[in-house]
């Protein structure tokens, strides 16, 4: 049986677990690295953990300053289905606006470790998204064309193409890599998908960029740097999810 979109009322709703938080911050962070995180606390030693997310898993949400505009980061857990249950808590509590950045594989050679891009549709290739919005191949990114104009602005180089979101990372076949490149896919993921029909659905602003990790680009899969990203990559990747996001 195929997923379909209902949107009549949800039974269990975020507002019926959560609810607002004085002086929340408006633009959040969402990161799935611990180690940024832990850039974060070394660049921001006054930043202060404001909230917390989650039940099983409990993630802190930290508030800092950055040149007069607030800003919050919490670690999410990879996955669509658990990302965008937290990001339903932060919207509740009083985010408004969302800076999503993570490692991606890339689909296409040119792409080497630590590139950035910016995703323009995500394949539907997870179940999340069919919650959140009608059946479709590809969910559009709209906030694409600010995030990009920002990067052209700090003189960052990046790719924009199509990103594929699957829930299966041991299932990435060798045919579906295949058809996701010759529709202009130019990296893979686990999360846009869900947390960009999520953000629609709810009438909230969500900004993703990626950065390349390892490399389904060929015949074998290329690890390159995946395990051994070191702490000044993480912290490089941190501070431009900070400077875009002061801009947004």
């Amino acid at each position: 049986m195929s997923l379909q979109f209902d949107d009549s009322r949800a039974i269990l709703n975020p507002t019926d677990t959560t609810s607002p938080v004085e002086n929340f911050p408006e633009t959040v962070l969402v990161t799935f690295q611990h180690q940024a995180v832990e850039a974060l606390l070394r660049l921001h030693p006054e930043a202060e953990a404001v909230s917390t997310l989650g039940d099983s898993f409990i993630s802190p949400v930290y508030r800092f300053d950055c040149g007069g505009k607030v800003l919050g980061l919490f670690l999410a857990t990879i996955g669509g289905p658990a990302a965008v249950g937290l990001a339903e808590e932060v919207w509740v509590k009083g985010a408004k606006t969302l800076l999503v950045f993570g490692s991606c594989g890339a689909l296409t050679p040119g792409l080497t470790a630590g590139h950035l891009i910016v995703p323009d549709f995500a394949y539907r290739d997870e179940g999340t998204s069919f919650h959140y919005l009608p059946p479709s191949d590809y969910v559009e990114i709209p906030t694409a064309r600010r995030l990009a104009e920002v990067f052209g602005t700090l003189g960052l180089p990046y790719v924009r193409g199509r990103t594929w979101t699957t829930d299966a990372i041991y299932r990435e076949t060798e045919a579906k890599a295949a058809a996701r490149r010759a529709e202009g896919c130019v990296a893979v993921e686990m999360e846009c998908a869900s947390l960009m029909a999520a953000g629609q659905f709810r009438g909230k602003l969500v900004y993703q960029f990626l950065y390349a990790e390892d490399s389904l680009a060929g015949a074998a899969w290329e690890g390159r740097t995946w395990g051994y990203t070191t702490a000044g990559e993480y912290e490089r990747i941190l501070r431009i999810a900070i400077e875009t996001a002061v801009r947004l």
